[in-house]
């Protein structure tokens, strides 16, 4: 355990963290959330560049950054839609991305049993981009039409501007629940006929 792998972590607790502040009704609760999501996005630049300054790249440490990426932004999605920051039916978009994404990892323990290597693709980081965008503007609605409003006054300036990053963020979920589905299957169909023959993927 060192410093690079402690910062990868940290996003797991901060989930949790983030989801708490999501689940009550105070001022500025809304508004941790948010920061609390800024704070791990920082953490999974943090963690590679420090373990690229002090040589401590490792195996587990990929491993790790990619899994809990996974787990924050996909457990904030089902956080957001829990707790009604985004309408009812983005449940189905939820679904479909949890489902992408155990479908991959699992290919990806399986290629890895094999001694497969299955690199990260443009697709997916632009997959991981999207997904980032979609909540951090469905977490920002409810500061610019809860927090901002009644700190700095002018409620409807401060609702209408809530109203239009919720939508923004309904159609980034949607955005990115099409990006994360394509890409899955460009995955899928690019390596599963190399698991099935046993080739080496390289990066």
């Amino acid at each position: 355990m060192n410093l690079p792998n402690i910062l990868t972590l940290s996003r797991v607790p901060i989930l949790f963290l983030i989801a708490a502040l999501m689940s009550i009704d105070v001022a500025g609760a809304a508004t941790g959330a948010l920061l609390l999501f800024i704070i791990a996005g920082i953490t999974d630049w943090l963690d590679g560049a420090v373990a690229r300054r002090m040589g401590l790249v490792s195996d587990f440490g990929k491993l790790m950054d990619a899994l809990t990426d996974k787990i924050l932004v996909v457990g904030a999605m089902v956080a957001i839609v829990v707790f009604r920051l985004a309408p009812a039916y983005t449940l189905f978009l939820v679904l479909l991305v949890l489902s992408r994404e155990f479908l991959i990892t699992g290919m990806r323990m399986m290629a890895a049993s094999r001694g497969i290597i299955i690199a990260a693709e443009k697709a997916g980081k632009q997959k991981t981009v999207t997904q980032i965008v979609a909540v951090g503007l469905l977490l920002a609605a409810p500061v610019l039409s809860g927090d901002l409003a009644g700190w700095f006054g002018d409620g409807q300036f401060w609702e209408r501007a809530g109203d239009f990053t919720r939508t923004a963020g309904v159609i980034f979920f949607f955005l990115a629940t099409l990006v994360t589905v394509t890409s899955g299957l460009r995955y899928f169909l690019k390596y599963w006929p190399q698991l099935g023959a046993g080739a080496k993927v390289e990066s």
